[in-house]
């Protein structure tokens, strides 16, 4: 008879093989040489990744997508480390409405933020454009800066800024040279989070780009439309590397910076 623990192994393992196997199969896919894109497997072939590049519609998603991720996570990423530092380090009136609010997009499903803030727009006559598509990826995106950086901050002892400016540095001084570093990781993790976000959203991207754009998302959206081709998983699977790449290169670096600054020290 299995003990508790054996079956919660199992369960877990079942899980994450449904969770996981659909994703395998489309990168498994993408090397197949027939033209269906379908088992059985008839040969290795990188012909629907020379085709993905060859299309100029999904290079042209994927210049979009590019654009937009850097964009919303720079403009996420500036706006959540400096809300999060005052949300931490000073107290003014109205301090738990606003947080609530910073946190909010969270809470609310995507589908009636889209709409809400594609009405709102409507309503000030304001047309789509790439610019409203940026804000509503800045906002679903914002959330999840400030909380990572929270995190961080609180952790964070007050003293050491006070240590610092008592030794003559002035606030912004304080801040470039002590805070920012200690919480440089939480800075960086929220940047990847609004990143990976922004390039993998599909609902609200459909609601807010405007006519003639579109994102990697989309883009397989319209293309499953018409038809199921090989190029959709081979785009699936260049999507899944790239997510899956994009943290592990981002730790990779903050590692070497780690190791040069403690070699420096020493």
């Amino acid at each position: 008879m299995m003990s508790g623990w054996s079956v919660i192994r199992i369960a877990t393992i079942l899980v994450y093989l449904f969770l996981f196997a659909p994703v395998a199969v489309v990168i498994l896919l993408a090397f197949n040489a027939n033209q269906f894109g379908s088992f059985p497997i008839e040969g290795f072939s990188f012909r629907w990744f020379e085709a993905l590049w060859n299309n100029d519609a999904i290079v042209r998603a994927f210049k979009t997508s590019l654009l937009l991720g850097v964009l919303t996570a720079a403009i996420s990423t500036t706006l959540g480390t400096l809300a999060a530092l005052a949300m931490v380090r000073y107290d003014f009136p109205g301090k738990r409405t606003i947080s609530t609010l910073l946190v909010a997009p969270i809470l609310i499903p995507e589908v009636v933020l889209a709409v809400a803030l594609l009405l709102f727009l409507q309503f000030l006559s304001m047309p789509k454009s790439f610019g409203l598509l940026l804000m509503g990826h800045v906002v679903f995106t914002l959330p999840f800066v400030v909380l990572v950086v929270q995190a961080r901050l609180v952790s964070i002892r007050r003293d050491v800024e006070e240590a610092a400016m008592s030794l003559g540095a002035t606030p912004v001084q304080t801040f470039f040279e002590v805070t920012l570093p200690l919480m440089l990781p939480a800075v960086m993790a929220g940047m990847l989070f609004a990143f990976t976000i922004s390039f993998d959203d599909i609902t609200g991207t459909l609601f807010w780009k405007p006519g003639g754009v579109e994102t990697v998302p989309t883009q397989i959206f319209a293309m499953l439309r018409n038809s199921i081709s090989p190029e959709i998983n081979a785009l699936g699977a260049v999507m899944v590397m790239f997510t899956i790449a994009l943290p592990i290169v981002a730790a990779s670096i903050a590692r070497v910076m780690a190791m040069r600054k403690t070699s420096a020290s020493k």
